[in-house]
Parts: C-alpha cells; structure tokens; sequence
C-alpha cells in the first residue's frame, strides 16, 4: 500500500474534514458566485482535501497551484491544512471570484493568493483576450509541488489540453503531482450512458472519442475516451501516476465522488 493510502487512514485527517465540513465560521461566497459549482461548499471542499492527500499524496509543506480555483472552494479546506513553508496560488478566468478570494482569503491567510488569467471560455469568460491554447502561468519553472485541476478538464477542448498539460509539466517541481479530474470514456462508462443511468444527458454514440452533453453549449461537459486523454497529456510531459479512481456520473455503482480523479506526474 503507497504512503499516500496510509495518510488517507490518518484518524487526525477524518476529524480535520469532519470539522471542516461543519464548521459555520468559515467563509463562504455570496449564492452569485456559487453558480460554476452544485452542492454544499464546505462539504465539497473538505471531501477533496481527503482526495488531495490520500490520492495524490499532499504535504502540508507543499506548494499548491489551484488552477480554475473558482471562489474558493479548494483553498478554504487548504487554509487549515497547509502550514510552514507551503503556498497556495489560485487562478481563474472570473474576475469576481477572484475579488472575493483576494479580499476575504488573502488578509487572514497571506500565503494565499489569486490571480485572475484572462483567457477566453465561451461560458465563463466570453470576452477574454487570450486563447487557452495560449496559455501562459504567471509562474517560474519547478514551483509548484502540487497542481489541482477539479473540474476543469471537463471544460476544454483538446487543444486546450494539451497547453494546459504542457504549463502544468513546465511549473511542477520534481517529484510534483497534478490532481485532475474528468470525463473519463471507458467501457464500464459508455455502458452507463448506453443504459441511460448518467447523470449527464452525454449521446450514446460509441465510435465518437469526444462527447458533450449540451451541443448548444459544447464545453459545458465534455468526456474524453481514456485513452485519447491520456495520450494528449502524455504528449503535454504528464503520465498517469495510478488507476484512475472513476466516479458516478455515468451510473458506475460504487464510484469515488462524481468525476473520475486522477493524478499524474512528470513523465
């Protein structure tokens, strides 16, 4: 059993996520800024720092990169669990909800700090003047133990991908790792949506690597077929570090959250 699976069992870390799921003093964003994301957030948040550390192995000295960190869901769990010489540096394409981090996060926790990337999204940032195949991270090479990507993959195209990936590969420290979320299209996945048991309204079209649930508005879900993926990360200088943990959101029983989690490495 890796190292990482022992810390999951780690009795202090369950009380941690426990209490952080409860806690009514932390902060938490007005409802319009709640939109990019369902559920409770704290829950949610404290259900991916348990993911973060058993699945992709977190330290708290670490340096994290939360890229699509939206208003925080991702970096008020971490406020509690990061310590020493860790940093966290989040990103997104919307301005408000970097402004609410900024102002609310930051003053009480300094080591945490965003940043707004004004990269075009069709839904999140129309008007943005950059492409994402042109991303650039405001970031030195080899300065981030730990890169977190939840649910942004599911919002990109290939193209955006595979820049992506390649910035992710470019500021990962050695030994660093990148937790990523997805769409993943596998046969236990396309035998759920062929059953009609996903949760998301993807075409039953097998031959088709790349499916979206809402052709009116194609990023809003996107799966990759598995393989295809992890080729194009691959191709970016990422591997898949282990299996992937799948989700429920296409009818699969006994899934680990939603989305499928992965975490990959420098190739």
């Amino acid at each position: 059993m890796s190292a990482a699976l022992h810390v999951a069992d780690d009795p202090a870390l369950g009380l941690l996520c426990g209490q952080l799921a409860r806690n009514r003093f932390l902060p938490v964003p007005p409802p319009h800024l709640l939109s990019c994301g369902d559920g409770d957030y704290c829950a949610i948040g404290a259900e991916f720092l348990r993911h973060f550390v058993a699945r992709a192995g977190l330290r708290p000295q670490d340096r994290v990169l939360d890229i699509g960190c939206g208003p925080g869901r991702m970096a008020v769990p971490l406020t509690q669990y990061l310590a020493g010489d860790a940093s966290y540096d989040g990103v997104d394409v919307d301005a408000a909800a970097i402004g609410w981090c900024a102002d609310v996060i930051t003053p009480a926790y300094p080591g945490f700090r965003f940043h707004r990337l004004d990269i075009a999204h069709p839904l999140y940032n129309p008007g943005g003047a950059l492409a994402a195949e042109a991303l650039a991270l405001p970031f030195a090479d080899a300065s981030m133990d730990m890169v977190l990507l939840v649910s942004v993959l599911t919002h990109l195209d290939l193209p955006a991908i595979a820049r992506y990936g390649a910035e992710i590969r470019r500021v990962l420290a050695p030994g660093g790792r990148c937790f990523a979320t997805a769409f993943l299209l596998n046969r236990p996945a396309r035998a759920g949506i062929a059953a009609g048991r996903a949760a998301l309204p993807f075409p039953d079209r097998p031959d088709d690597p790349v499916l979206v649930a809402h052709p009116d508005a194609p990023l809003a879900a996107i799966a990759f077929e598995e393989d295809l993926l992890l080729g194009t990360l691959l191709g970016a200088g990422l591997r898949r570090r282990r299996p992937a943990a799948y989700g429920t959101w296409s009818g699969r029983e006994g899934g680990t959250g939603f989305q499928d989690i992965c975490v990959f490495e420098p190739a």
